[in-house]
């Protein structure tokens, strides 16, 4: 994304601050590595919508993509209404409402449930949809918790002990035939930002413990999630191939991927201009027209500190004491809305503009009007290389949370 905003700098030099930038090359780019992983191993692949929920993308997306995966009714409705009509909506949640399935069961092409107990709720329900509705290509499956724990941060682990995510291999064993009627596929969500020997590691406990089911001629499909790096320069394509293909050959089902930040990976920025810069105790404290906590929640919560450069490409990672010195922080009363310390080549100025990098996926889905700070615009920069807003923001959309 860094040499897209090259690329465009007379362009961005007059763009309002703070805003989203979004690169349509970027995003093309990634979704031509998935699409061509579909196309080479035949499995399908889909968009998570809970890293990026733009749906004036979606028709881009759509191109390459299969369809959406959906964690309940309005993420699913967004996906049926600005993906193309061909477009399979995957949903998955941790427990549906009677609301919930009622506008999911029309939208959906698989619908995955979290436990026995909710597929028991509403297995005859379901089942009668199915039944009066097989133009529709309905099936419907359970997220299992192979209990396969790969990542080094407990925030994001669902396979941890006492885990709400999906059914244990111990917990299935108590189901009776009758309460497997009807169930055509299974579905895992284990990883985030991991490579495919992570997916290898999972796969050979998933097989270990539920490859029973797999071998049933019943189940249609297995869904492998989201977490996977796929179009970092560095994944291991190959070894995800072989693994596909070691599924589909051994137990005849289809394959699914939900990537989000494989899709959205180095495509999108957030823009902010510098209000003040103050020191306190040998820190110069910048602060900057954005807010961690509101408009990049990941910063605090994974925690994730973004490559920043300044739109002539001057960047540093860590504070350095050769160099101009900052501690970037949010225009909030949140004593921690802090970025991080970093350098620059050269001295910051009051209204300088500095860009945070892969500002794309899990931003704008997260963002918040916490504190009633200026919510940043969304901007897409084109293919030829003009710019679209997407989405402006004012006041009016910060009383209408306040009063609704």
């Amino acid at each position: 994304m860094k040499h897209a905003l090259n690329e465009y700098n007379s362009m961005l030099s007059s763009v309002e601050s703070p805003a989203y930038l979004l690169s349509e090359s970027a995003l093309r780019k990634n979704c031509e590595v998935l699409s061509t992983l579909s196309k080479e191993t035949g499995a399908k692949i889909v968009l998570a919508q809970k890293a990026l929920a733009q749906p004036e993308l979606y028709p881009i997306l759509g191109e390459y993509l299969a369809g959406a995966c959906a964690s309940g009714p309005w993420e699913a409705r967004l996906a049926k209404e600005f993906f193309p009509d061909q477009a399979h909506i995957l949903t998955c949640a941790p427990a549906y409402s009677d609301q919930d399935i009622e506008e999911l069961l029309p939208i959906s092409n698989h619908l995955d449930f979290n436990s026995l107990s909710q597929w028991l709720r509403f297995k005859d329900r379901c089942l009668t949809h199915q039944a009066e509705n097989p133009e529709q290509d309905l099936k419907f499956g359970l997220r299992i918790n192979p209990e396969a724990s790969t990542t080094d941060n407990p925030l994001y682990d669902p396979c941890a002990p006492g885990s709400r995510l999906g059914i244990t291999a111990d917990e299935l064993s108590k189901a009776s035939e009758q309460d497997l009627e009807g169930l055509e596929g299974l579905h895992f969500h284990t990883l985030c930002e991991q490579n495919a020997s992570d997916l290898e590691t999972t796969l050979q406990l998933v097989e270990a413990k539920f490859g029973y089911l797999l071998q049933r001629p019943t189940f249609k499909y297995l869904n492998l999630g989201g977490g996977h790096w796929i179009t970092k320069p560095f994944y291991n394509l190959n070894k995800l191939k072989q693994l596909i293909q070691h599924l589909q050959e051994t137990y005849q089902v289809e394959v699914w991927l939900e990537p989000g930040e494989a899709v959205a990976i180095h495509s999108g920025v957030l823009m902010a201009s510098v209000l003040d810069i103050s020191d306190n105790n040998e820190v110069s404290n910048v602060l900057l027209d954005i807010s961690a906590t509101a408009h990049m929640p990941d910063v605090l919560e994974m925690p994730y500190r973004p490559d920043v450069f300044d739109i002539k490409g001057n960047s540093t990672q860590t504070a350095s004491q050769d160099r101009p010195s900052y501690r970037l922080g949010g225009n909030t009363c949140l004593a921690s809305d802090v970025i991080g310390d970093y350098s620059f080549n050269t001295p910051l100025s009051i209204g300088d503009k500095i860009i945070f990098d892969d500002m794309a996926h899990y931003t704008m889905v997260k963002t918040s009007f916490f504190n009633g700070v200026k919510h940043p615009n969304i901007i897409l920069i084109k293919e030829d290389g003009s710019i679209e807003t997407l989405r402006q923001f004012d006041y009016a959309d910060y009383l209408f949370f306040k009063k609704n």
